[in-house]
């Protein structure tokens, strides 16, 4: 049986910690889009839309608050869950 894998973007401009966190949601059986700013983000999110995404707060070029808050705005994505990172 074909199951669909739930995606998870991580928006994270750490290399590392992003691909801590893609390597552990990955091995949990989730598919994994990675972006390392809010701009990559926001391009991301149009084409495929997420089915949760995290966010980290600090983010270059755009805030992951500011991220939220366009996609927020948005009626395709105002109801994906956001799970936001911080220091």
């Amino acid at each position: 049986m074909n199951t669909i894998q739930p995606t998870v973007l991580v928006v994270e401009d750490e290399p590392a910690q992003r691909e801590v966190l893609g390597y552990n949601l990955e091995a949990e059986g989730f598919r994994v889009a990675r972006a390392e700013n809010g701009e990559e983000a926001l391009l991301l999110v149009d084409e495929e839309q997420p089915d949760i995404i995290v966010l980290d707060w600090m983010l270059p070029k755009l805030s992951g608050i500011e991220v939220a808050r366009r996609l927020r705005k948005k009626p395709e994505t105002s109801s994906v869950p956001i799970i936001m990172l911080t220091a």
